[in-house]
């Protein structure tokens, strides 16, 4: 479904199917409808019972494709196969396209890798001056604490070290990572990824970031984490209280589809939100996942109304192995053409590029400057018409607001 860019002055599609994509759903017991109330609440267990192998998916999911079938068999010598049974619940069996499954589970396209792709595509390692620690911005630090995730996003950036299925050997050194930080007062905020911090015990948790807030000039902290969309179970009220007591705390979660929040993940999101942690979102820019607008503006919608705001928008990155799921930079500005101007403000994250081989996140938007010099800036709004700001105090505007004028079209 692709729908046309906003450029026109045209509202997108929305209507019935914007507003279906919005309903909060449970994610339903589905294969597992015989596990206790107990045992499917408890992150715990969601963890022990994941899919994890083809003998387990063909069983599930008898309706694999034959590339589904060849990726998965070759999933554990690139990046582990890991789908938690609450996240499962969400794939449409009966739909190869699901925006769920392409997401998880594997496909043979990601043995096939173009020459501009790269295990490391964001030059992490190259930035890196202690094991576990990526120092790419001035006054921030990117702190690694684990290799380990709930279940395993097929796009993933850091695919060459999470679940460890290339041999990377993985080990933070909390004690060195932590050292760097002390020894650099730049650094003002620390960023918690890995892997999903929240895969560890509240206790472990607690520690490391008791040692982070013990560091004067660290202002705030920030976790980046899927727990609450792969494993709502996780966000218990004892997390919640034990978090609280780290504020500044940010939360950044990632979403990249509005079936993805459900109702466990609707309430999840509020005990986050109750503890007084403000949430943002990250979603990726994904083939046949997200790259419409009528899909993404249901989901930054949505993220809104479980008090989430939408943060960035990603293109993918070049990772090894990912073109299958790469939506075009078109694509994209097509999306935020529809998003703004067209949604609150509130509801219109940042479009980037995190630049190849280290060069940071690169804002990219529509063209809404069409001139500018000393006297005046021309302008156009969401619907194609032209304005001007005049900024010299001896200078008059040269024409009036255009209705007539037509943004060429993105190329």
């Amino acid at each position: 479904m692709n729908e046309t860019s906003s450029a026109n002055g045209e509202e997108p599609p929305s209507g019935s199917s914007l507003n279906a994509l919005k309903e909060f759903k449970s994610a339903g017991r589905g294969f597992w409808s015989d596990v206790s109330d107990a045992d499917w609440n408890n992150w715990r267990w969601q963890l022990k019972h994941r899919i994890t192998s083809l003998e387990q998916l063909q069983r599930l999911m008898p309706s694999l494709t034959p590339e589904e079938y060849a990726g998965t068999k070759l999933a554990n010598t690139k990046l582990a196969l890991a789908i938690t049974p609450c996240f499962f619940n969400l794939i449409d069996p009966a739909d190869e396209n699901c925006p769920i499954r392409r997401q998880v589970i594997p496909r043979v396209e990601e043995t096939h890798t173009a020459p501009w792709e790269m295990s490391d595509p964001c030059g992490e390692d190259s930035h890196s001056p202690v094991p576990g620690l990526v120092h790419r911005y001035p006054d921030r630090v990117l702190f690694l604490v684990t290799d380990r995730c709930a279940a395993y996003c097929r796009y993933c950036t850091r695919s060459r070290l999470v679940s460890n299925a290339t041999g990377y050997d993985f080990h933070p050194e909390f004690d060195r990572q932590i050292q760097y930080i002390i020894e650099h007062p730049e650094v003002r905020d620390v960023l918690l990824s890995g892997g999903d911090p929240l895969l560890f015990s509240d206790e472990k948790l607690e520690y490391l970031l008791n040692r982070l807030r013990g560091i004067k000039h660290v202002e705030f902290l920030r976790i980046g984490t899927r727990i609450p969309v792969f494993l709502p179970q996780r966000i218990t009220p004892e997390l919640c209280a034990m978090l609280k007591q780290f504020h500044p705390l940010f939360i950044s979660i990632h979403s990249n589809h509005p079936r993805e929040l459900t109702t466990e993940v609707r309430d999840a999101l509020a005990r986050l939100a109750d503890a007084g942690i403000p949430l943002g979102n990250q979603s990726v820019l994904l083939k046949h996942v997200n790259d419409d607008v009528t899909v993404m503006k249901a989901l930054v919608q949505k993220l809104l109304m479980c008090r989430v705001k939408p943060y960035y928008i990603y293109q993918c990155d070049l990772i090894s192995g990912s073109a299958h799921l790469r939506a075009s930079v078109r694509k994209g500005l097509e999306i935020m053409e529809g998003l703004r101007g067209h949604t609150t403000g509130y509801a219109v994250p940042q479009y980037v590029i995190d630049a190849p081989g280290g060069g940071g996140k690169v804002p990219v938007n529509p063209n809404y400057v069409l001139s500018r010099n000393a006297d005046r800036v021309v302008i156009r709004n969401f619907e194609g018409k032209v304005f001007e700001y005049v900024e010299a105090a001896n200078t008059s505007p040269r024409y009036k607001a255009s209705e007539d004028f037509v943004v060429p079209e993105l190329v």
